[in-house]
């Protein structure tokens, strides 16, 4: 054997390597493995709460944000009508409803005055002035969470959700309320019916009301929580701990617990899963790497002594190719990957290298057509611009010069158009202007001229008219009852109009900026008469 040669170097480098491998493994890599897995299962399980918290959070906050945006705009004169302010808590209800109980209202001195649509009986209570969610909402700028409690008539866990309805002078007129039915889809069922892992699960805590609110153990639910001394791990999430930790729960069970809180409540999420569960993964991997060293150190060796004569030729067939593709000695070409290795790699990387090199090529074309392209056209509705608008109306006016002919132009401004864009957004405002472009285009002549000026002006340039002033009168109709034609976008229909200013070429001296000023003005005039009109500059 050549102990020259870079397959002997390698057989002896692998053979090194594997020895220090086995002491780093045993000494350094599997200890510290131990303790990354560890911690890889402590992030994955806090990221698990902190998700189901950030989903309770939205929940609650969905539901705080619709009561207090229902007392913001509850009108003041339905106060003292109850059958029109019933009709219109129903009617906020069926819209968003996010009270599975109902809606409700209260006056300032805790008298129920009305109630929507809900289970809520009408022997249910109508006092509230002794509720600490009534009290709170009345001197509070925002939505109140009441304590979870059952409610008397569905047996179902619940929590009020309440706002002040406040006159001009910021004063509480009246307190709205809502049920939220803490098992209803959308809110905390997913707690109490998901488990984590085979045996774990979730629970919702309220340190402030020492209860559980929602578990995946139903017996839980609603239940107080355990004393201080019990768990020590809850004694620290109780007074502010987030993170994760392990405790011995109620049954004896070793758990791993993740807390996470939930913004805007004050209540925090508890992922639990017993530790044998947990960290098997663990306890695994101890397993496999004393199994997989051993086999590795014997079959490294024997695949190397059989493999790396047939894994370097590729390399050098490679390198061949590419020094006569250097030389010009055959065309450039991608070459073929024979293995997907290293090897494999480097020639993926030099048709990756030939590949970008070709679609640069590609994009610096493109750009410069698009460039090209845009140096003429509108963005929006890849009409003509100004610029091109301007130069084809010299072009008709040069040629209408010499030829003796006669055209006409017409500068359209849509009627209508601005209360889209403020009510719907500029995105549908686009949406509405590219059909109205393809609806100019659709009616052209094929000499005519459509551009856009910018925002809702275009300009049509009506070249060749025998009868200028009946023939520009009978195309602006056309196009009139074009784009007056409803416009539909989404599930949006939308009616405009348009108004035409007209301005002739009948051989008598004038330029192009003259007529576009001419038919500019004739347009206001349109404008001015009650829109939706075709005007000629006389």
């Amino acid at each position: 054997m050549n102990f020259k040669t870079i397959k002997f170097r390698i057989l002896a480098l692998g053979a090194g390597l594997m020895l220090a491998n086995i002491v780093f493994r045993f000494i350094v890599a599997l200890p510290f493995a131990q303790d990354t897995l560890h911690q890889l299962i402590d992030d994955q399980q806090l990221t698990i709460a902190s998700y189901i918290a950030r989903d309770v959070e939205y929940s609650v906050r969905s539901r705080r944000e619709f009561i207090a945006e229902l007392a913001r705009t509850l009108p003041a004169e339905l106060l003292g009508q109850p059958k029109p302010l019933q009709e219109w808590l129903n009617e906020r209800h069926r819209l968003n409803p996010l009270f599975a109980g109902g809606i409700f209202l209260v006056d300032p001195q805790g008298k129920r005055i009305a109630v929507g649509e809900g289970p809520w009986p009408s022997e249910e209570k109508r006092d509230f002035s002794d509720s600490a969610w009534f009290q709170a909402a009345l001197t509070s700028n925002i939505s109140i969470l009441s304590r979870p409690e059952r409610s008397s008539v569905t047996g179902q866990p619940i929590i009020i959700v309440s706002s002040a309805v406040r006159n001009n002078s910021h004063q509480p007129v009246a307190v709205l309320g809502g049920i939220a039915d803490l098992s209803a889809d959308g809110f905390l069922r997913d707690i109490q019916e998901n488990q984590f892992g085979h045996r774990g699960g979730f629970l919702l805590i309220s340190p402030g009301d020492q209860l559980f609110i929602s578990s995946s153990v139903p017996k839980m639910i609603l239940q107080p929580t355990p004393p201080p001394g019990v768990n020590l791990l809850h004694d620290r999430a109780m007074a502010g701990y987030r993170g994760t930790g392990v405790t011995v729960n109620a049954q004896g069970v070793e758990e791993l617990s993740a807390m996470a809180s939930v913004p805007g409540t004050g209540w925090f999420v508890v992922a639990r899963i017993p530790t044998q569960e947990a960290f098997r993964p663990v306890n695994e991997f101890r397993i496999l790497v004393v199994q997989s060293t051993s086999v590795a150190v014997i079959g490294v060796m024997l695949l190397l002594l059989l493999l790396l004569p047939r894994i370097l030729r590729p390399l050098t067939e490679s390198a061949q190719s590419m020094r006569e593709m250097a030389d010009g000695k055959r065309p450039l070409e991608a070459l073929p990957i024979v293995r997907d290795d290293e090897v494999g790699g480097l020639v993926r990387g030099f048709n990756y290298l030939l590949a970008k090199l070709r679609a640069n090529e590609l994009v610096l074309k493109e750009r410069e057509e698009r460039l090209s392209f845009l140096a003429h056209h509108d963005s929006l509705t890849g009409l003509y611009n100004r610029q091109m608008l301007e130069s084809r109306l010299q072009y008709t006016l040069d040629l209408a010069k010499r030829n003796g002919t006669s055209f006409a132009l017409l500068f359209c401004d849509l009627d209508c158009f601005k209360p889209i864009n403020d009510e719907f957004g500029h995105s549908m405002g686009d949406a509405v202007l590219i059909q109205v472009a393809r609806r100019f285009l659709e009616g052209r002549r094929r000499s005519d001229t459509v551009a856009r000026l910018g925002g809702d002006e275009f300009v049509i340039l009506l070249a060749n008219l025998a009868d200028p002033r009946p023939d520009a009168e009978r195309l602006a109709r056309q196009y009139m009852a074009s784009i007056c034609a409803p416009h539909t976008v989404g599930n949006h229909q939308f009616t405009l109009g348009v108004s035409i200013g007209v301005a002739l070429y009948t051989g008598q001296p004038v330029s192009g900026s003259q007529l576009m000023t001419r038919a500019d003005t004739a347009m206001y005039q349109a404008k001015r008469a009650g829109r939706l009109r075709i005007c000629f500059f006389d």
